[in-house]
């Protein structure tokens, strides 16, 4: 197996940020939501205990509960200390601190963990990575993608993207991407070219603001739904 874990970073958010970074609204929350390369995030967990449909998936899945949180315990302080480290290059207003960071980030993961054993049993957390999907067509009405697609423009290239979102509408009538940066906070460079090819094959795409920014300038996320 070419994946391991010890590639991995995980930094999970938490479930109010996944509100505000793809503005979900009450509606949103009763659709069949499903949620590409969520990792150790809160979301599954906390919308599953309000009544939500959600499933997760990730390659980081495939692993036991003591190894991911093991591997959160040996990453996270390398983390934190680049975020100190580039403090300038983030928005300090709804996350004040970088100690506050660190309390967010370790309640998401820890409710992540705390509800994963019981969650991968029945079939919310899915073993599995873009750019193929394990699922049938229309299975689910929206898919989110978190801090993967465009934040990693340097390692994924244009056609993947095209190839991942294509996959993601394969299964899903509407997927909302969250943020449009690279992780060097610039545009990603791959906007066009996906705007230009799925408009072609007959989606709608629109850019909208969100209320979320925390990554300068990561305040907003595609949407594309189908015809």
């Amino acid at each position: 197996m070419s994946f391991t874990l010890e590639k991995v970073v995980p930094w999970g958010r938490s479930y109010n940020e996944y509100i505000e970074m793809f503005a979900l609204t009450d509606t949103d929350l009763k659709l069949r939501i499903l949620g590409c390369g969520d990792g150790p995030a809160a979301f599954n967990s906390e919308l599953t205990k309000r009544g939500g449909k959600v499933v997760s998936l990730d390659p980081i899945y495939t692993f036991e509960t003591s190894q991911i949180q093991s591997r959160i315990s040996d990453t996270y302080s390398t983390v934190m200390e680049q975020m100190q480290r580039n403090q300038d290059d983030y928005v300090w207003s709804s996350i004040p601190t970088l100690e506050k960071l660190g309390q967010i980030r370790m309640l998401a993961m820890d409710t992540f963990i705390s509800d994963f054993e019981t969650g991968k049993k029945s079939g919310r957390y899915i073993a599995g990575e873009l750019p193929i999907l394990p699922f049938e067509k229309n299975q689910f009405d929206l898919a989110l993608s978190s801090h993967f697609l465009f934040l990693y423009s340097a390692h994924l290239s244009a056609d993947f993207h095209i190839k991942a979102l294509r996959e993601m509408l394969r299964i899903a009538r509407e997927v909302r991407v969250f943020p449009l940066l690279t992780l060097d906070g610039a545009r990603s460079p791959h906007l066009d070219k996906v705007n230009q090819e799925l408009s072609a094959d007959g989606f709608m795409l629109e850019i909208k603001h969100v209320g979320y920014e925390f990554q300068r300038g990561g305040n907003e996320m595609l949407v594309i739904k189908t015809a």
